[in-house]
């Protein structure tokens, strides 16, 4: 998929606004998601994946995720207290921003492990706002080159550093039956569970 301007002036966008909050903090960009059921904190790995990063952190400063929700709990087969978490604006026109640039974990050198925080996407390059937390490792989520199709992964982009105690809360809230198209039926939340507020943490 061939990168548009517009693609490639958002993700430089996002470079700038992660990198000014970096270094304002003196480290690494953090960010406190207050939810219904209790705040997450992350820590954005600007320095492995400033594209990514620096695109969450734009949704972050322009209030995009203020009244976003949770609204997937995907649970791993025989192991109900692993998978993943899923939330954003649900391409809401009001509030999505350009797609941006795959940033590969083969690149960044970061994998899916317990509380990483990943942006979901359909082809690589459509990754705009919303994302999942990984409650337990999901590796499969990594880059594979010897991967038959698809084997691009997705771009991981930091980590909760306080929270994973709400993740496994929203894994373990009611799903509905019947909502949900293909893979995704039967992980729907039901009810979602609302971002009351998105903010840099200090």
């Amino acid at each position: 998929m061939l990168l548009t301007k517009r693609t490639l002036l958002a993700g430089a966008g996002a470079v700038t606004a992660t990198s000014a909050i970096a270094q304002a903090s003196g480290g690494q960009a953090r960010v406190a998601l207050e939810t219904m059921l209790g705040t997450i904190t992350l820590e954005l790995a600007s320095d492995k994946a400033p594209i990514t990063a620096g695109n969450f952190m734009r949704y972050v400063l322009t209030r995009r995720l203020d009244g976003a929700y949770f609204y997937r709990a995907m649970r791993n087969a025989g192991a109900p207290d692993t998978g993943l978490i899923q939330g954003g604006v649900q391409g809401n026109p009001l509030k999505v921003l350009p797609p941006i640039a795959h940033e590969s974990t083969l690149t960044t050198g970061l994998s899916h492990k317990d509380g990483v925080i990943s942006l979901a996407r359909y082809a690589p390059g459509t990754g705009t706002c919303e994302f999942f937390i990984c409650i337990g490792d999901q590796p499969y989520l990594d880059a594979n080159p010897n991967a038959p199709g698809d084997n691009q992964g997705f771009a991981a982009f930091g980590h909760v550093t306080d929270g994973m105690d709400v993740a496994r809360k929203i894994l373990a809230a009611p799903v509905s039956p019947t909502a949900g198209d293909g893979a995704m039926k039967g992980q729907m939340l039901d009810p979602v569970v609302t971002i009351t507020s998105a903010r840099v943490a200090t």
